[in-house]
């Protein structure tokens, strides 16, 4: 038996505002990434729960210029939609808000979900099988954290077709994507979030229930 690591007050300081900058970067500096650090911080991901230890994230990274025109595309697209549910002072919001780093980042990453893995022998979905989905989404935020206790930033690119991206990145049909996420170091740094500057939403307070 491993004797239980103990974490310190100042540990557990830093920790805490880590999760406090964490941030969702949508202007990057051209610079890249030190070698190996994309792999690391990989690796960082996969330590992340899942369910039964099915460990069904998939990565893809995404280097082609070709891929990345097509995605640059679909978003454009898509966002272009997304734009038209929006009318009046919401949607001159929405038309400044920038969305997507695709032009800047030098690291361009997607993360599908294997529904269909043989990995873990169903434990513990059998019930809710979307927890295959929620283990990915573990996955990137570990990594997101890790990320940015480097100074890395990470952009989630929700604006996207998911057909449409299986397609573009020639990926499984059984994949389903979770994220399309920009990678790289941020031109700024801001202590509030971006969409609570613009005035698009503020954080409440959580929500707790008890029964």
């Amino acid at each position: 038996m491993t004797a239980n690591p103990e974490f310190p007050a100042d540990f557990r300081a830093g920790l805490a505002n880590l999760f406090l900058w964490r941030r969702d970067v949508r202007r990057f500096k051209p610079t890249p990434l030190p070698e190996g650090a994309l792999e690391r911080l990989l690796e960082l991901a996969s330590a992340a729960p899942s369910v039964g230890l099915s460990q069904p994230w998939r990565f893809v990274v995404v280097e082609s210029e070709v891929c990345r025109a097509a995605v640059r595309a679909c978003f454009e697209r898509c966002n272009t939609e997304a734009l038209a549910n929006f009318c009046g002072e919401r949607a001159a919001l929405y038309g400044r808000l920038k969305l997507a780093g695709l032009n800047e980042a030098p690291c361009q990453l997607a993360v599908f979900a294997d529904r269909t893995t043989s990995q873990g022998h169903g434990l513990g979905r059998l019930t809710m099988p979307a927890t295959i989905d929620y283990s990915a989404v573990m996955a990137v935020h570990t990594m997101w954290l890790a990320a940015r206790a480097e100074g890395i930033g990470m952009g989630w690119v929700s604006i996207l077709d998911p057909a449409e991206m299986a397609t573009i990145l020639d990926v499984p049909p059984e994949w389903t994507l979770i994220g399309y996420f920009c990678i790289g170091y941020p031109s700024e740094n801001h202590s509030v979030p971006e969409l609570e500057r613009e005035g698009w939403e503020i954080r409440r307070p959580s929500i707790v229930t008890r029964r």
